[in-house]
């Protein structure tokens, strides 16, 4: 909330005076500065902001609807790359956070003899259980039969 709130909608975006605006600007800023480089230029990023506080329709917008608005005017770099930061670090972290608990639920001291190849399956399995879930098992189990079925046995005469 402190570092993206006040990107989260148009009316958060709206409601804050220069002073205000500046501040969040720059501890966004500093937070996405690295050594020598940074990905959004503060004065830029500030100036972008405040003509965009302006342009953007009266209605409520969400950050992904701004940064569709953004991306189709073309003239806010600055802040294309706030919000594409806004609406990917949530999704990395969770689903890097989901995979190793779920990791750690298969990888135990019973199965640590498991190889690199098996983990992987039973790790995708675990993580996208929702696809699983729909799969039609039965479908599943006789296109292996026809499969397998097509084999030919020899017989010794």
């Amino acid at each position: 909330e402190d570092l993206f709130g006040f990107l989260f909608n148009s009316n958060n975006l709206k409601s804050l005076d220069d002073s205000n605006l500046r501040k969040s600007c720059t501890i966004f800023a500093q937070t996405f500065t690295h050594e020598k480089s940074h990905d959004i230029d503060l004065d830029d990023f500030f100036s972008e902001l405040k003509v965009l506080k302006v342009t953007l329709p009266d209605d409520l917008m969400s950050a992904p609807e701004i940064l569709q608005f953004v991306t189709a005017v073309g003239c806010y770099p600055n802040v294309s790359v706030a919000y594409r930061i806004l609406l990917t670090i949530p999704v990395t972290v969770a689903s890097a956070e989901r995979s190793f608990s779920k990791l750690k639920l298969l990888k135990n001291c019973l199965r640590s003899t498991m190889l690199q190849e098996r983990l992987n399956g039973l790790a995708t399995c675990c993580i996208e259980k929702d696809i699983l879930d729909r799969i039609d098992l039965d479908t599943l189990i006789n296109d292996f039969a026809s499969r397998n079925a097509r084999r030919s046995f020899f017989v010794k005469n």
